[in-house]
């Protein structure tokens, strides 16, 4: 006897029927778990790390971390209430065996994670923070358990690697509260020292941006060939690049009007040259060309 289409499906869909509605418990489940996860369960840990004084890089990390591992409960959870125990342990078998082997495979990953951690329980720098290491330079902008992310200051973006960062020098610039620059400014031998330093720190009073405590500050640094140099320090109160930079330019520029209005000179290296030269007629110029017809 020959089934028609009719009767074969009537036959199959009481066995595909539980899977069918097992699979529909499964997404129901997941998508209800992952959606409380992230309406209440992240919202409420951003909220606990901010009240209890923990800094945006650990709040954003762990928030991160949290994710993660809420995605896989739901998807546990999910595949229990839908009745796939049997697939649930071989998929954690497998996910183990897939973690082994990535392990073995990914030992700068691992470096870097765990130079990820150290960076985040030193704290040698935050996201915000203006740092210098090797010859690069910028603001972090995220930190993350495998690499770090800085903003140069020409807005391009640099993934650093934590364990580059871990096993470099790293200068930290805005560390405290107060930052100190140095500008060498260079005047002639005849003009009056005195004089000089008071210009300079009557230009550092003047600027707002300059703090009065640590008071600024002249220094006689070098007796160089054309200038006696005159160093200027001055303190910023917790600038960024661009502030600091701002401040050190007008900072200069107004120092170079008052030297001029004044009559100091800025000295620019001269160099002196000595000697002779003779002036030959042609034939002096043949001669010397051509010695041996003497």
């Amino acid at each position: 006897m020959i089934s028609t289409p009719l009767q074969t499906s009537a036959q199959l869909l009481p066995k595909i029927e539980p899977l069918i509605r097992n699979s529909l418990k499964f997404v129901f489940t997941f998508l209800v778990v992952y959606a409380l996860g992230r309406a209440l369960v992240l919202p409420l840990l951003k909220r606990l790390l901010t009240q209890r004084g923990f800094d945006e890089t650990v709040a954003n990390l762990t928030q991160k971390i949290i994710g993660v591992i809420w995605l896989f409960a739901a998807t546990a959870v999910a595949f229990t209430i839908a009745g796939f125990g049997n697939f649930l342990t071989a998929f954690a078998t497998l996910s183990g065996a897939i973690a082994l082997a990535v392990g073995l495979a990914s030992q700068n990953l691992l470096s870097n994670f765990v130079a990820g951690i150290f960076i985040l329980k030193d704290r040698p720098f935050e996201i915000g923070d203006w740092v210098e290491w090797s010859d690069k330079a910028g603001t972090v902008e995220d930190i993350d358990l495998r690499v770090t992310r800085v903003r140069t200051f020409n807005n391009k973006r640099i993934t650093v690697p934590n364990s580059e960062l871990a096993d470099s020098a790293v200068t930290n610039v805005v560390a405290h509260d107060n930052l100190r620059e140095a500008v060498t400014f260079g005047i002639g031998y005849d003009d009056d020292i005195a004089e000089a330093t008071t210009s300079i720190l009557e230009v550092a009073d003047q600027h707002e941006q300059i703090l009065d405590e640590p008071t600024p500050e002249v220094r006689v640094t070098e007796l160089a060939d054309s200038y006696v140099g005159l160093e200027a320090r001055i303190w910023v109160e917790d600038p960024t690049h661009a502030d600091f930079s701002a401040v050190r330019s007008e900072f200069v520029t107004a120092v170079k009007e008052r030297f001029d209005a004044m009559g100091i000179t800025i000295p620019y290296p001269q160099r002196q040259l000595s000697g002779g030269f003779t002036i030959m007629d042609d034939a002096q110029l043949v001669k010397s060309a051509n010695p041996s017809d003497d």
